[in-house]
């Protein structure tokens, strides 16, 4: 039987904790014994997240890792990504298609999961989420997007049909990671609501919580008694906490870090091909409405220096090709920084004496103002003259994503099918480049009905190399994920995209 749970507010500890965080950009001299966990099985994690955007809501817009990774620990997902791309079941017991049109699949859910007030977990209750998920499109960029939730029903407590607007072959793909459960009917999350996951709310708030294992949880037993997730928006601050002793983990640190973290004896923990910052040009807007345009600026990109600038080595050369970590991406020759190519580009476009263009970026996450600044400086050299509007990071993703014509944009190695669904469907909530084509629609349309996995994989190879060649993204390189960690912590996720936010097999050995 579970343990009902109290949730609690904020508690002197939590805020202690974000009080020494936010002292450590300052000074790092604490004493790392002195802040050391007594019983050596609390994870002192810290995150990637701004207060201002921090968020108890798992079904709306999540911009703060430190929410992702809360909303991993307190609520169950029907499914989590797998090794080599593929998908590791979770609530569900299994996923399987009603009838070979793909278009209505059977889930059926595990029967021993309870909630952290002790009921259990029915089918409602993830249809339930599943609407409410549906509901929050516009805040969530439309993920679940290919199901229509109003036709899926829930057979009896443990088996929904889930009905897709068209054939969809991938489903189980589809709901991994985001599909967090909460009770039916639950509609406050001014505080955490109960769950069903690894670990429960203690105390603390969205900025400084503090979690206790769920010793009811179905899944194999946590390591951990407890993890405290502090959201920091500094990753010279998230590196310092961990420099200090004050955290375990830090998150998403700039590679920077790695050589001083190095000699301090942390852990570099590195996730392959997990950071992007393309540079977003919409094709509805002047001067990216001109293919040529768009060509020249490709042309005009010095990945390699990129790469060895933005990510310090730490990090793949692009060539343009939107998921190049996709299971489904296509072996290219790449491509040849051509200076002289791009500017005869420009003035067959008309801009023969020059252009001049706004450039927006931020500092959310490491390097990526260094990004544009570089580029800026590149693209001076076939004639078009920058400005870089430096936009601040708590309103960037709100005020400058998917709106100005030409900015930094990024991508943490989610799937190709993800990124076409919320990004380059004619329909898609956040079409950031205008790629509106029929046609590229209806061809990943024909490429979701298609059961056997290498034949789609070659469709959707097809639809990436035309959305690299005559798009609006110039995807100069991909970098590694990479998060500091104290020399005790053992197990930490390495895995592309939303590997990261599931630690609860994390353990200390100490």
């Amino acid at each position: 039987m579970n343990t009902p749970h109290t949730l609690r507010r904020p508690a002197p500890a939590a805020l202690l904790l974000s009080a020494a965080l936010l002292a450590v950009t300052a000074c790092s001299g604490t004493d790392p014994a002195a802040q050391a966990d007594a019983d050596g099985a609390t994870l002192r994690y810290a995150a990637t997240g701004s207060p201002s955007t921090a968020t108890h809501d798992p079904h709306g817009g999540v911009g703060n890792e430190s929410d992702s990774l809360r909303f991993g620990l307190l609520y169950d997902v029907l499914a989590v990504p797998g090794e080599e791309g593929a998908t590791e079941l979770r609530l569900a017991e299994s996923i399987e298609p009603a009838d070979e049109d793909l278009v209505e699949w059977t889930l059926t859910l595990r029967s021993d999961a309870v909630f952290s007030d002790g009921s259990p977990v029915r089918a409602a209750d993830v249809l339930y989420s599943l609407r409410r998920i549906e509901d929050k499109a516009a805040e969530n960029f439309g993920r679940l997007g290919m199901f229509d939730f109003t036709a899926s029903e829930a057979v009896d407590d443990h088996t929904l049909t889930i009905v897709a607007h068209g054939p969809y072959a991938d489903v189980p793909r589809a709901l991994e990671a985001v599909t967090f459960v909460v009770p039916e009917g639950t509609e406050d999350f001014s505080e955490p609501v109960p769950g069903s996951g690894p670990f429960v709310f203690a105390e603390g708030d969205a900025e400084n919580a503090v979690l206790e294992r769920n010793d009811d949880w179905w899944g194999p037993t946590p390591p951990l008694d407890r993890v405290e997730i502090s959201a920091i928006a500094d990753p010279q601050a998230r590196a310092q906490a961990v420099g200090s002793g004050q955290a375990d983990v830090g998150s998403s640190v700039d590679p920077a870090s790695v050589a001083e973290a190095e000699e301090q004896g942390l852990q570099v923990v590195q996730r392959p091909d997990v950071t992007m910052y393309p540079f977003v040009m919409r094709l509805d807007t002047p001067p990216f409405d001109d293919p040529d345009v768009r060509e020249a600026f490709r042309l005009a990109a010095d990945r390699d220096q990129l790469v060895e600038t933005v990510f310090l080595g730490y990090g793949q050369v692009g060539d343009d090709l939107i998921a190049p970590a996709d299971p489904a991406s296509p072996r290219t020759d790449g491509r040849e920084r051509d200076v002289e190519r791009a500017r005869e580009l420009l003035a067959d476009a008309g801009h023969e004496d020059g252009l001049e263009v706004v450039l927006h970026t931020t500092t959310s996450y490491p390097g990526m103002d260094t990004a544009a600044t570089l580029y800026a400086e590149q693209l001076a050299e076939v004639g078009v003259d920058v400005e870089i509007s430096m936009d601040p990071p708590d309103t960037y993703w709100t005020d400058v994503f998917a709106q100005e014509s030409f900015y930094t944009g990024f991508y943490g190695g989610i799937p190709f099918t993800d990124i076409a669904t919320v990004a380059l469907l004619s329909d898609a909530p956040t079409n950031e480049t205008a790629w509106e084509r029929p046609e590229w629609d209806a061809a990943f349309d024909e490429a979701l009905a298609t059961a056997d996995a290498q034949e789609r994989d070659g469709i959707l190879g097809d639809l990436m190399l035309e959305v690299r060649d005559e798009g609006g993204y110039v995807v100069w390189g991909t970098g590694d994920g990479i998060d500091l960690a104290a020399e005790n912590v053992a197990d930490l996720p390495d895995g592309p995209g939303f590997d990261k936010l599931f630690i609860d097999q994390v353990r200390l050995t100490d």
